[in-house]
């Protein structure tokens, strides 16, 4: 096990055990040629949903309302991106920024999200 692998484990224990069940959903277009409806994939995760400090909300970057999302890569189907919609304490935020912290370029140790109320 190396030491990133050990930094994932140590991440989603503490987001298992502080956080809660949440859900990240993309949603694939509709085919550009033959049409159809936008369809929704969800995808179950274990996250925490926190506010930004006040210091933090500049009203143009991050917005009133806006939460920081740390998301455990354990289990995750997906990697979280600008487009998907994460639900969490019952309120969907729309993903406007990540970053999925990957410290060595392969291991993703977490991901942590801006998210806006969708």
């Amino acid at each position: 096990m190396t030491f990133y692998t050990e930094m994932q484990a140590m991440a989603h224990e503490l987001i298992e055990e502080f956080g809660q069940a949440g859900v990240v959903t993309r949603i694939t277009p509709p085919d550009p040629v033959l049409g159809g409806d936008p369809v929704p994939a969800p995808y179950p995760a274990t996250l925490v949903p926190m506010a930004y400090e006040a210091r933090y909300i500049d009203g143009t970057t991050i917005k009133t309302g806006d939460m920081q999302i740390y998301i455990s890569s354990v289990g995750l189907a997906i990697e979280p991106t600008v487009g998907d919609v994460v639900t969490a304490n019952g309120t969907e935020y729309a993903i406007v920024a990540g970053d999925p912290n990957k410290y060595d370029g392969v291991t993703v140790v977490v991901f942590i999200v801006q998210g806006r109320i969708a």
